[in-house]
Order: structure tokens, then C-alpha cells, then sequence
């Protein structure tokens, strides 16, 4: 078994996304390479509702699956498949939006004002890039949670861990999407597929991803930059990718560490871009916007 070492760190930035709504980034409308099957990853949250209630009103999406998950407060969705409902502190919806599809997000506070949640986009091969479009909206109470001896606590949202099964099934890249509470100065190894391209993302306390052979103690330095990482710690907002590997170390900090782990299949498929919308050839991509504008774009009702 290998350990997995750090590629690259990241620091979200700070991105206006949909109608106003003030967001952090990790990565997403550049090179994907190294992200592939995901093409990008936002944290929304905050605790002033005028920086999220505009919301994502009514737009399109074509050749991707979005993955909404909700930690705080709670978001009111629509589509044009005729669903509509509200995912709330813990829930999950899945969109494979497929051939098409015309949705609205509109996030909305708890009872002290705070939103938070994440979304992720993960790309279809070719040959279902125009698959009928479906909803998996999965409640919290229905995601299982598995907790080791020393405390490692972890949700599987998608794809097997530790005996568990997470309940969002039937996704191309066959995803494993983990939400992971690690300790204070825990110090856990965990599995990742070798043949995946993996990510971590720190949303609370701080700790590090190390090599088996690095000493225990952590140091204080705080991560607030992009480049090649060596010991450093780790903190809220962080975005770890992952090299090639069988397993990751992490080692916690004196408050624990909780972060999303995120691997998938790459696709290794040419990409074409644009907003919403994303297909293998500019042509299919003009296609995509041409029909939208005709009022064809929806082909499954």
C-alpha cells in the first residue's frame, strides 16, 4: 500500500455566482485535469442573508450531474420535469441532468440566519451525455454514518466505506462523495481507490495530510496558498488533490478536522464548456445553445 501524496493545495476564493450569491470556489471553469470526472466545486455559506438569498433562479444545464449538499439552512429547488420540494441541514439532492433540464436553487437560512452547503459537478462520458434527466433527493436521516474505535466518524453519501453504502446510486463516475470527522490528534489512514483521482476539502478545525514516515507533531503554519504542500496545516476552506495512491494520511488538529473526500473515475474525454453546459465538441455545444434558444432544448418531460 502507498500513501498518497499532496499534488497541490488549494485556497478557495471568493466567487458571485447565480443571482448575487457570494460564494467560495475550490476549482471549476479551468483545467479540470486533475479534478476529472469533476469539473467544480463551490462552499456557499454564510450568515447574512443578503449574501445568499438571491439565490440560482430558473437556468439550464446539459451533459453533467450536480450534487447539492446542504449543512445549515435549507434550499428550495424547482425544475422543469415538474419536481420541486426542499433539502434541508444534512440532506442530498443528486441532478443527472442529462439531455437537458431547467432548474432553480434559492438557499435559504436557518433560524439564526446561517447557510451553508456545498455543490459539486461531475461529468457524463459521451454516450450519456443525453440520457433522460433524474433526481435523487436523499434525506439525512437515510445517509449512514460509521464510526471507527478512535472516534473517525464518516457519512457516505455515494459508493462503498467501511461496510457502508451510501444511497445515491446508479452515477457514471461511480463517485465515492464521504463527509469525514476526524479527532482532535487522531492520526487515520484511509482507503482511496488507486485508479481515482482524489480530493479533499477542510470545511472545520485544521490538521494535515502527511507521508507514513512524518513525525506527529503538527505545526502551526496555516495554509493560505496554492502550490506544491509539504507539512503544512491545513485549515477551513482548504482544498487538498490528491497524487496517486492506495490510501491518504491525515492527521488531526488540537479541534479535529472535518473535510469532504471526493474520488472518481476519470473520463479522460475531450471537454467543451460553457456556463451551465457541457459537452465533448464546440459543435454539440452551439447545438446545446441554439436549441435553448429555439425553445427545443428540453428532449424528456
Amino acid at each position: 500500500m502507498s500513501i498518497r501524496p499532496i499534488k497541490r493545495l488549494i485556497e478557495s476564493q471568493p466567487t458571485i455566482e447565480g443571482a448575487g450569491v457570494r460564494l467560495r470556489r475550490g476549482f471549476g471553469f479551468g483545467d479540470t485535469a486533475d479534478f476529472d470526472p469533476f469539473l467544480l466545486f463551490d462552499d456557499f455559506r454564510g450568515d447574512r442573508p443578503e449574501d445568499y438569498l438571491a439565490g440560482f433562479p430558473w437556468h439550464p444545464h446539459r451533459g453533467i450531474e450536480t450534487i447539492t449538499y446542504v449543512l445549515a439552512g435549507t434550499v428550495d429547488h424547482g425544475d422543469s420535469l415538474g419536481n420541486a420540494g426542499t433539502i434541508s441541514a444534512g440532506d442530498v439532492q443528486w441532478m443527472t441532468a442529462g439531455s437537458g433540464i431547467i432548474h432553480q436553487e434559492m438557499p435559504k437560512g436557518d433560524a439564526a440566519g446561517r447557510m451553508h452547503g456545498f455543490q459539486l459537478w461531475a461529468n457524463l462520458p459521451a454516450a450519456l451525455k443525453m440520457t433522460a434527466p433524474r433526481y435523487q433527493e436523499v434525506a439525512s436521516a437515510d445517509i449512514p454514518e460509521v464510526t471507527d474505535d478512535d472516534g473517525t466518524a464518516v457519512r457516505v453519501i455515494c459508493g462503498a466505506f467501511w461496510g457502508a453504502r451510501g444511497p445515491v446510486d446508479g452515477i457514471a463516475a461511480e463517485p465515492q462523495y464521504l463527509d469525514v470527522l476526524v479527532p482532535p490528534l487522531v492520526r487515520k489512514t484511509l482507503p482511496v481507490e488507486r485508479t481515482r483521482h482524489a480530493f479533499a476539502y477542510v470545511f472545520g478545525g485544521s490538521g494535515r495530510f502527511c507521508n507514513a514516515s512524518e513525525p506527529l507533531a503538527v505545526p502551526t503554519v496555516a495554509a493560505s496558498w496554492s502550490g506544491t504542500a509539504g507539512p503544512q496545516r491545513i485549515g477551513d476552506r482548504s482544498l487538498v488533490v490528491f497524487d496517486s495512491g492506495d490510501e491518504l494520511t491525515v492527521e488531526a488538529g488540537e479541534q479535529g478536522i472535518r473535510f469532504l473526500l471526493v474520488s472518481g473515475q476519470p473520463l479522460q474525454e475531450p471537454i467543451a464548456w460553457y456556463g451551465p453546459i457541457v459537452m465533448n465538441t464546440q459543435e454539440q455545444l452551439r447545438q446545446a445553445f441554439a436549441e435553448y434558444r429555439a425553445g427545443t432544448f428540453l428532449k424528456h418531460r
